[in-house]
């Protein structure tokens, strides 16, 4: 994103600064930008950086949360959390207007925020087919949706990644500009390789991955709609709605986010580029994408939504831990189990019978 916003990117110093609206310098804009521009970059870095720490958290924490599915979620939080962490430098940029870290920090900045676009839009086409198997085949993909599997697939995604990201990694780094500051840009050989890269990430990076995942989801809905079909009308609505709410919360959140930023990337090449802070805004748009992975994938799931209030009450569920625990197995047993009275004085050792509502159980068992 960053590289691709940031004009033709050749090794010659050029005569005019080029359109660098991702790093957030170039030609002087309008004085709100350098503060507007740089708060929202703070704020999806935030938001960001803790949403997908508690991802992270309680994947590795809990588990229950260990399951194929989720090990595919955990793998998107990472990219996007690594991502988050060069969140600072973008804002630093944009507020300078200038890039003031150097080669080796522009280069690997560049390649974090490339490595993040394609590894997250790749994790998104596996999550949608991990679904359509899960939908589709589940008793014969059983053996394949393991964490194991699971895990093996993420570090293809990672390797995938970086393999299409070369260009980034061999090309990136610093232009100096005719007033004496320094860009952080492509240094690409010939001027027609930077048309030839808006191309090459917009369909690696977006269409065929959306065309997947588009594909995945009909295929979902068509099996959704076939089983409802043999189960009755009013399964079948319930199912539609189920399965036509999960198919826009993936791919609207996803094409709304990513689609401004192509689209103004595709223009820049073919047509007029649009307004540097429009461009701006939309490059943040983006970005703003990882920030909402957590709540699209985390707070959607009743165990994730679990996990997150147990991690953020840890210490008010704490001082009601031992109520909570009989009261919950009290409601499982579906009935008491009978005490008899309090003969004894004495305190209940930890293994030994607690009362709680007429109902007793061992503390042990309990935990």
């Amino acid at each position: 994103r960053a590289g691709m916003a940031a004009g033709n990117g050749t090794t010659e110093p050029p005569s005019d600064p080029p359109f660098n609206a991702s790093l957030g310098y170039g030609e002087p804009e309008q004085d709100v930008s350098k503060i507007v521009i740089p708060s929202i970059y703070a704020l999806v870095c935030c938001v960001g950086l803790t949403g997908n720490a508690m991802v992270i958290y309680v994947i590795l924490k809990y588990a229950k949360m260990k399951t194929a599915t989720n090990i595919y979620i955990l793998n998107l939080a990472i990219a996007d959390e690594l991502f988050m962490l060069s969140v600072p430098f973008l804002a630093t940029a944009a507020a300078l207007r200038r890039w003031p870290f150097g080669a080796l920090a522009c280069r690997l900045v560049l390649s974090v925020d490339g490595i993040n676009m394609f590894t997250s839009v790749f994790c998104l086409t596996v999550l949608s087919v991990d679904r359509y198997i899960a939908v589709a085949h589940p008793i014969r993909a059983a053996r394949y949706r393991r964490p194991t599997v699971a895990k093996a697939i993420n570090v293809c995604v990672w390797a995938l990644s970086l393999v299409v990201i070369l260009p980034i990694i061999v090309f990136a780094g610093t232009v100096p500009r005719g007033d004496g500051g320094v860009e952080c840009n492509f240094l690409w050989p010939e001027p027609s390789w930077s048309e030839a890269f808006v191309v090459y990430t917009f369909l690696l990076g977006f269409l065929l991955p959306v065309a997947a995942i588009c594909l995945c989801y009909c295929l979902i809905v068509a099996k959704m709609r076939a089983v409802a079909l043999r189960a009755g009308w009013l399964q079948r609505r319930r199912s539609e709605k189920k399965i036509t709410r999960m198919v826009l919360l993936v791919v609207t959140v996803f094409v709304a986010c990513w689609l401004p930023f192509y689209v103004a990337q595709l223009l820049s090449v073919f047509r007029r580029p649009p307004d540097p802070v429009v461009n701006q805004l939309f490059v943040v748009l983006s970005y703003a994408n990882s920030g909402a992975n957590p709540i699209l994938y985390g707070f959607v799931s009743d165990n994730f939504r679990r996990s997150f209030q147990r991690l953020v009450c840890l210490r008010w569920m704490d001082s009601r831990l031992d109520a909570e625990q009989v009261d919950y197995c009290a409601v499982a047993l579906r009935r008491p189990v009978p005490c008899g009275p309090r003969a004894s004085p004495k305190e209940p050792l930890a293994s030994e019978m607690v009362y709680h509502n007429g109902t007793c159980n061992s503390r042990t068992t309990t935990l």
